[in-house]
């Protein structure tokens, strides 16, 4: 009978010592792994570079083709006689004439 007591006493006192270095261990580390969250937060991935700058091309390339299209409208009001989308062509195209260099050019084909 009294080894019952002194058994689950020796395997609560292991459990408990396994729990106890687990904390310490936990306790120990910590620092460290909020130190590297915080620089993988701070540092940006070259691949996350480049999808940001993916699509900023990708809404300029956007913009691009939205302001062709209007200038081609425009273009043909002003063809028939329309004085002021003469006007808005000329801003649009000066637009356009903004937007091109900051859209790379595409490679040739072969």
């Amino acid at each position: 009978m009294r080894a019952l007591p002194l058994v689950s006493l020796i395997c609560g006192s292991l459990i408990l010592s396994g729990c106890l270095v687990r904390t310490a261990a936990n306790v120990a580390t910590a620092p460290v792994r909020v130190a590297s969250k915080a620089v993988d937060v701070a540092t940006t991935s070259q691949s996350e570079a480049d999808e940001k700058r993916g699509r900023e091309i990708r809404k300029r390339e956007e913009k691009l083709g939205k302001l062709e299209r209007e200038y081609r409208k425009q273009s043909e009001k002003c063809e028939d006689g329309d004085r002021s989308a003469c006007e808005e062509a000329r801003e649009t195209y000066a637009e356009i004439e903004e937007l091109l260099p900051t859209i790379p050019a595409e490679p040739e084909e072969d």
